[in-house]
C-alpha cells in the first residue's frame, strides 16, 4: 500500500487542501466540519487517511488501557505491607512500591526507572548506609551481587538505622528479578528477648522439637542441673530424660495458649532421680514448630509434703500411726472382716502413773520411755496386726483374724509382761506398768469409732478397779458412760443458769464452843434427780474443764455470803489443782473479793497436797501472792498424800486439817491417837491452827480435846446448810453470853 505522503503529490493542490481538512476533521477532539463529497483517486486517498486515524486511535487507547494497569499494579502493591522491587535482566529498576521505598529511605532518591540497583547499592555503601559493610566494601557488593543475579536463599540485611531486613529474590522467564523486602527488627527483638530470657534464665529451660521430640536448645541452668554437657543434650530425646516411659509433659488438650504445669520425673546424668514441675508452651525454634520447657525442681518440695502427709498421720515422738491413720486402717480391716466369721480385737494400753515418770525424771527421759514403749509393742505383734498411739500415754493395738476372745487375753498378757521389764534411761532403771481394755468386733460394734469408744471404756474399768491387768468391754458400761455425759450437759447448763450454790459447814473452836468459820461445800439441787452429790460431778467438772467456772462461782457466792457474816467469822472455799493451772487464779480471787468487799483475812482457800505433787514453781508463787494478799491458805486432808512433811518446809501454811479417816474411831484406835497426837504436835510447833475433819462422835471430840487440837468440824456439830440458816445460827450465837461455854456440846447442841 502506498503511503499518504506520495498520494498527497499527486492530487491536486486544491483538492489536496480539502482532503487535509477532512482528515483534520475526523481527528478526536477537533470540531467536525462536513466532508466534501470526493470522487475518483481522492476517494482513495481519503480511504488511506482514515486507516491511518483508526489505527493511531487504538494505538492510543492501548497506551491508555495499558497506563491504567500500570497504574493499578502499582495501587496494588503500595498497600502490601512488604516491600516489593521489579528490575529487568540487567538489574535495572523498573517497579518498586511505598514500603520499598520507607525500607530504604536513606537511599530512595537513587530510585529512578532505568537506574541500576547495583550502582544504589554502591552509593549506599560509600554513605554509610549498611553498616555491616564497613571495613570489606567491595567484598560485600561483590556478595550481593551474587546473591541479586543467583537468587534462591532469604538472607537478613542490616541498616544504618539498626534495622533488620529479610531480603527474599526470584528470577523471572524473562531474566528480570522479583525482590521481596520485609522488616523483621521487631521481631529480631522478640528473639533476642527470648535468647536473653532463654540463655541467663537461671530456671532450667530445654527446646524440644513437637515432631520428633527432639531436643532442639538447652539454656545454662539445664546443664548444671542435669549434668550432661550441650553435646550430650542434642543427642537426647525430651524421653530419654524421663524416668518411666510415658506421654511428653505437653501431650494432651494443646487448645490453651496459656502456660501449664505438669508433674514429672527425670533422671540426672549420675542417675538421681528428681522431681519436676515442667510448665510448657510451644513455639517456633529455628523455623521449626517446637515446645518450650521451663522445669522447676520440686524434689524436696516433694519430699517435704511427703514428709508432712507422714507427720499429718504419724506419732511424732514414736513414728507409730495416729488416731486418723488408725481409724483409716481399722476400717479396712472391719470391711473385710464384714465378709468373714472372723474377730478383730480392739486394745487400748494405757501406762500407769507415767505422769510421775515426767515429774520425777523429767520429761526427756519421759520421751524416752514412751519410745522404749513403742519399741517393745512393735516386737511383740504379728505383722499384720496394727498399732498406734492415741495420746501422752495410750496406744492402740488391732489384731484382726482371731477365733475367739481368748486370743486377745494371751496377747495382752505378752503386752504387760513385755512393758513390766525394766528401762534403762539415761542412768535410771525405769519401771512402769499398764492397763488395757478390750473391745470386740463385731459384738460390740463394727465401726471403728465405736470399738476404740468401747475399748476405752473398758480401759478406765480396768485402772479404776485394779491397775496393771486387762477388762473387756460391758454393756453397762455404755450406760454408765452416757449417764456421765448426760451430767455432764446438766451441770454445763447449771453453772450457766447460776444453779449451784454453796452450803456452809460450821467450824467450831473447840476451847470455846463457838463457830470460828464455815467451810463452803458446792450443792447442785437439780430440777429432776434432787440434790445431787459432789463426788458425782465434781470429778466429771475436772475431768470437762468446767471445774475453772464451777470453782470461780463458788467463790464469789461465798465471798458475798461471808460479807454479811460478823467480821469474826471466816470462809473457806476448796480450790481444785486443775484451777492453778488456768494462770488466773489470783485475779479470779481478787475479783470475789472486790465484789463483795470481804477483807482478804476472812477468806481460807484450801488446798490438797495433790497440787504440790506437781512441783511446779507458777504454783508457789501464785501461794506465795495469795498469802502476801492477806488470804489464809490452809492443807487439806494433810496425811493421805506422798511426802506432807516436805510440802510443810515448801510452803508456810496457816491451817492443816487432818484428814477424818485419822478421827473415824479416834477413842478406840491407838494407832489413829498416835498420828493425831503427833499432826497436833507438829502444828503446835510451827505455830499453825489445827482442825479436825470428820468428828462425828463425843468420844472423837473428847480425844482431840485433850490432844489441844484447836478446831472441829463434822456431823457432831453441824451437817452443811444453805446461807440462810447460817445468818439464822450466827445470830443465835451472837445472842449467847459472849463467856465461853465450858461444855463444847452445849454449844453443838445450838448449831445442830
Amino acid at each position: 500500500m502506498r503511503n499518504g505522503a506520495a498520494v498527497m503529490r499527486k492530487v491536486r493542490p486544491k483538492a489536496a487542501n480539502k482532503l487535509k481538512r477532512a482528515a483534520i476533521a475526523r481527528i478526536p477532539g477537533l470540531p467536525a466540519k462536513p466532508i466534501p463529497k470526493l470522487a475518483g483517486p481522492s476517494r482513495r486517498v481519503a480511504a488511506e487517511i482514515g486507516e491511518i486515524v483508526r489505527k493511531r486511535a487504538e494505538a492510543e487507547a492501548a497506551i491508555a488501557d495499558a497506563r491504567k494497569s500500570h497504574e493499578r499494579l502499582r495501587e496494588a502493591i503500595d498497600i502490601l505491607p512488604q516491600g516489593i522491587v521489579f528490575l529487568d535482566a540487567e538489574g535495572r529498576y523498573i517497579l518498586w512500591n511505598k514500603k520499598y521505598s520507607e525500607i530504604y529511605s536513606r537511599s530512595s532518591d537513587l530510585f529512578v526507572p532505568g537506574a541500576r540497583l547495583q550502582d544504589t547499592i554502591r552509593i549506599g555503601v560509600e554513605r554509610g548506609d549498611y553498616p555491616e559493610a564497613v571495613g570489606r566494601e567491595e567484598e560485600w557488593i561483590a556478595e550481593r551481587l551474587t546473591r541479586l543475579f543467583r537468587p534462591g536463599e532469604r538472607h537478613e540485611q542490616i541498616l544504618a538505622d539498626g534495622r533488620c531486613i529479610l531480603i527474599e529474590e526470584r528470577l523471572t522467564e524473562d531474566g528480570g528479578i522479583i525482590g521481596l523486602r520485609v522488616d523483621i527488627s521487631e521481631l529480631k527483638q522478640r528473639e533476642d528477648s527470648f535468647r536473653l530470657l532463654f540463655d541467663s534464665n537461671p530456671v532450667p529451660m530445654i527446646v524440644c522439637a513437637l515432631d520428633d521430640e527432639r531436643i532442639l536448645g538447652v539454656n545454662d541452668a539445664a546443664l548444671a542441673h542435669y549434668g550432661h554437657s550441650r553435646a550430650e543434650f542434642e543427642k537426647l530425646s525430651i524421653r530419654k530424660l524421663q524416668a518411666f516411659e510415658s506421654e511428653p509433659p505437653w501431650a494432651g488438650d494443646r487448645s490453651s495458649d496459656e502456660l501449664t504445669a505438669r508433674t514429672w520425673k527425670h533422671v540426672r546424668a549420675d542417675g538421681t532421680l528428681i522431681d519436676l514441675a515442667i510448665y510448657s508452651r510451644e513455639l517456633v525454634y529455628n523455623d521449626r514448630p517446637a515446645v518450650l520447657l521451663a522445669l522447676m525442681d520440686i524434689t524436696e518440695r516433694k519430699r517435704a509434703e511427703a514428709r508432712l502427709a507422714f507427720m499429718a498421720q504419724h506419732d511424732g515422738l514414736t513414728g507409730l500411726p495416729n488416731r486418723n491413720l488408725l481409724r483409716q486402717q481399722m476400717d479396712e480391716i472391719l470391711s473385710h472382716t464384714r465378709r468373714s466369721s472372723d474377730k478383730v480385737a480392739v486394745l487400748v494400753l494405757g501406762l500407769d502413773n507415767f505422769k510421775s515418770v515426767n515429774d520425777t525424771l523429767g520429761h526427756g527421759v519421759g520421751d524416752k520411755l514412751l519410745r522404749g514403749v513403742a519399741k517393745r509393742l512393735r516386737s511383740t505383734l504379728r505383722e499384720e496386726d496394727t498399732i498406734a498411739r492415741l495420746n501422752s500415754d495410750e496406744f492402740a493395738i488391732v489384731q484382726s483374724g482371731l477365733a475367739r476372745p481368748e486370743d486377745a487375753v494371751l496377747l495382752c498378757r505378752r503386752l504387760l509382761e513385755a512393758i513390766g521389764d525394766p528401762y534403762l534411761l539415761d542412768g535410771h532403771s525405769v519401771v512402769i506398768g499398764a492397763s488395757i481394755g478390750i473391745a470386740m468386733a463385731p459384738s460390740d460394734g463394727d465401726e471403728s469409732e465405736k470399738l476404740l469408744k468401747n475399748a476405752d471404756m473398758a480401759l478406765s474399768r480396768a485402772k479404776n478397779e485394779q491397775r496393771g491387768t486387762f477388762s473387756f468391754f460391758e454393756a453397762g458400761m455404755d450406760a454408765r458412760a452416757q449417764s456421765r455425759r448426760k451430767i455432764e450437759i446438766d451441770l454445763r447448763d447449771a453453772i450457766q443458769n447460776d444453779v449451784l450454790r454453796p452450803y456452809y459447814q460450821p467450824l467450831i473452836d473447840l476451847s470455846t464452843g463457838r463457830i470460828t468459820g464455815f467451810e463452803a461445800l458446792v450443792r447442785w439441787p437439780h430440777a429432776e434427780r434432787g440434790m445431787i452429790s459432789p463426788a458425782e460431778f465434781i470429778p466429771v467438772a475436772e475431768d470437762t474443764g468446767l471445774i475453772n467456772a464451777l470453782g470461780g462461782l463458788m467463790l464469789r457466792r461465798a465471798c458475798m455470803d461471808a460479807a454479811i457474816w460478823p467480821d469474826e467469822v471466816r470462809v473457806a472455799v476448796n480450790l481444785s489443782p486443775l484451777q492453778f493451772r488456768g494462770g488466773n487464779l489470783l485475779s479470779v480471787v481478787m475479783d470475789a473479793l472486790k465484789q463483795s468487799g470481804l477483807p482478804p483475812k476472812r477468806l481460807e482457800l484450801e488446798i490438797t497436797e495433790t497440787l504440790l505433787l506437781e512441783k511446779s514453781s507458777q504454783v508457789l508463787a501464785t501461794l506465795h501472792a495469795l498469802r502476801a494478799l492477806g488470804v489464809r491458805i490452809s492443807m487439806d486432808d494433810f496425811g493421805t498424800g506422798y511426802s506432807s512433811l516436805s510440802y510443810l518446809r515448801s510452803f508456810p501454811f496457816d491451817k492443816i486439817k487432818i484428814d477424818q479417816s485419822f478421827v473415824r474411831d479416834l477413842g478406840a484406835n491407838p494407832d489413829a491417837q498416835a498420828i493425831v497426837r503427833s499432826i497436833i504436835s507438829l502444828g503446835m510447833g510451827l505455830g499453825v491452827t489445827i482442825t479436825a475433819e470428820g468428828v462425828e462422835t463425843e468420844a472423837e471430840l473428847s480425844c482431840l480435846r485433850s490432844e489441844g487440837c484447836h478446831e472441829g468440824q463434822g456431823f457432831l456439830f453441824s451437817r452443811a446448810r444453805p446461807n440462810v440458816e447460817i445468818v439464822g445460827l450466827l445470830k443465835a450465837q451472837c445472842g449467847v453470853d459472849s463467856v465461853a461455854l465450858g461444855d463444847a456440846t452445849e454449844e453443838a447442841a445450838l448449831v445442830a
